[in-house]
């Protein structure tokens, strides 16, 4: 026989709008709260229940849902007090939609929706282990909808400290019916929902941990796939002794749709194991293998929400290092081929003028040592021999007329065809060309002492050479990777690349972001796929301090 609700206590600041639902030991109210304006939930401890057990576990909930409020799949606790008339209480984040047990006794989950739900709410689950706390009564019933349709976990009313005892005082086991849960199993001390509760649950001094959550997850996830739960048989008898005896037995009632994978149903068989040490050993891991799923179907990939530091401890450590700072080597590419230096540089003379390009003004021009290079050079001259001519025209404003030596003048005039223009600042393209052969004998210079090494000196490019082709330093060759069959549920596959060494090594990570950047010493990887499907690699050859670009190789 259900109990009566409780009335809404009068709270400051708030506007009581009616009931949202009813537990073992509280009630839970909609609230507006004035300021800021906002619909709320309201868990209200039941006075008949003050207990000092119960106060103590109220207190204690709400301590915790605090510490995990951040999570975007938890729902999120603003305040808690005591009201007027004794009643302990706390707001929370009002959740609009339905929960996930009215969803799929509606319609069951399509495969995307459920493999996405349970990847955030294994997000939600690790995060209260990272924090020390196990949930206990994962169930779609605790799982309720935001306003953005997101899942968001609650009711941790029956959750305990990973090393704690277990609240005995809380809850009672409710009658099995449309809610699922469980009646007449002689476990009224511990609250805990039947149908998706582990085999561990029911000893007569139940010790969960960790794996314990990650078997209700999965149940929760079977539930939504198949609409019922994971041990009930249609049309046979369902009551919470047949469920526990099936459950202890690990008699999973087939799902029955064709769209579901084998793959998802191996996952969710193993997040149900009857053994603790056959299931997943973290939440994390649960996600990663329902990840693998949402990859072989097509999918995107859910992201696994959790802490940063909950993230560092479910890393894997590198037996390589991969953190640690690593020197690379410097690469330089050749931007201008080298100018061969002229040796007309070492007489002491004047440089010839480079004969400019026509212009119909006197700029300066600059020139790039190439450009210079390719000019031909106007016949050496010392400076006294360049003559102005006098008596005749000049050819243009401040031009200046070049006569070889030993050439004579005809009638004191400069000849047309012996005339040669020149920019009046002929000495500036002599000292561009002096500046560049400084510069490029500073960057070999540079080059020689950042490599430490002084190099042969590298044959002239011929004409079909271009400053493209011409890489300073080489890189360690990139690999071929190729799957080379399967071992059991691993897939092996053989590294190849050019010019190998002894020493040489070969840096892999999956592909779907699941597990840590491994190293292998030889060119054989395997890669274990409990999950099945097509598993993908990205392999570096990692030779001292330097790596190859990645090559990828896929198992289908």
């Amino acid at each position: 026989m259900r109990r009566a609700t409780s009335t809404p206590p009068e709270l400051p600041g708030y506007n009581s709008l009616g009931l949202l639902g009813s537990g073992g030991f509280a009630d839970v109210f909609l609230y507006e709260q004035r300021l800021p304006r906002r619909k709320v939930a309201v868990k209200v401890l039941l006075t008949e229940e003050l207990g000092r057990d119960t106060r103590a576990q109220f207190v204690a909930e709400a301590n915790l849902m605090a510490q995990l409020s951040a999570h975007p799949f938890i729902v999120t606790i603003f305040h808690a007090d005591v009201s007027a008339d004794g009643r302990p209480y706390f707001v929370m984040e009002y959740c609009s939609g339905p929960s996930l047990a009215e969803r799929y006794k509606r319609e069951p989950f399509s495969v995307e929706d459920a493999l996405r739900t349970g990847v955030r709410l294994a997000g939600a689950i690790a995060t209260a282990h990272a924090a020390g706390i196990l949930h206990r009564d994962i169930k779609p019933a605790n799982v309720l909808t935001n306003d953005y349709g997101w899942p968001a976990l609650t009711d941790f009313g029956i959750s305990s400290n990973l090393e704690g005892e277990l609240p005995v005082h809380t809850v009672t086991v409710a009658e099995l019916g449309a809610t699922g849960s469980a009646s007449g199993t002689g476990q009224s001390a511990v609250g805990l929902s039947v149908p998706w509760s582990p085999p561990e649950m029911f000893d007569d001094d139940p010790k969960p941990d960790p794996r314990s959550d990650v078997f209700s997850l999965a149940a929760t996830v079977h539930t939504l796939l198949a609409g019922r739960t994971p041990f009930e048989i249609p049309g046979r008898s369902n009551g919470s002794l047949d469920l526990m005896g099936r459950i202890e037995r690990g008699a999973i009632t087939p799902i029955g749709r064709t769209d579901v994978p084998a793959s998802l149903a191996a996952v969710l068989a193993k997040g149900m194991a009857t053994r603790r040490d056959d299931r997943y050993p973290s939440a994390v891991e649960f996600a990663r293998a329902l990840q693998r799923v949402e990859l072989e179907l097509g999918y995107a990939a859910t992201n696994i929400e959790v802490p940063n530091l909950a993230a560092a401890r479910e890393a894997e450590p590198d037996d390589d290092g991969a953190d640690a700072t690593r020197a690379r080597s410097v690469k330089t590419v050749a931007a201008q081929a080298p100018v061969a230096p002229s040796p007309v540089a070492a007489v002491p003379v004047a440089p010839a003028p480079i004969a400019p390009p026509p212009v119909d003004d006197d700029r300066t021009l600059a020139r790039s040592p190439q450009q210079l290079a390719a000019q031909a050079p106007a016949p050496a001259v010392d400076d006294a021999t360049m003559l102005r001519t006098r008596g005749a025209a000049a050819p243009a404003p401040d031009a200046t007329v070049i006569r070889p030596v030993g050439a004579a003048p005809a009638s004191g005039t400069a000849s047309a065809p012996t005339e040669t223009r020149a920019p009046r600042r002929s000495r500036v393209g002599a000292v561009v060309a002096i500046v560049a052969a400084i510069v490029v004998a500073a960057v070999v210079g540079i080059a020689i002492a950042l490599s430490g090494t002084l190099a042969a000196p590298e044959p002239e490019p011929t004409s079909s050479t271009s400053g493209e082709d011409a890489v300073i330093e080489a890189t360690v060759p990139a690999p071929t990777v190729e799957f080379a069959g399967l071992d059991g549920t691993s897939a092996v596959f053989e590294v190849a690349h050019d010019d190998a060494e002894e020493g040489d090594r070969y840096r892999w990570k999956r592909v779907d972001g699941t597990g840590s950047t491994e190293v292998s010493e030889g060119p054989t990887i395997t890669v274990v796929n409990d999950a099945g499907g097509v598993v993908c690699i990205d392999v570096q050859v990692q030779r001292g301090s330097k790596t190859s670009e990645p090559a990828r190789g896929c198992s289908g």
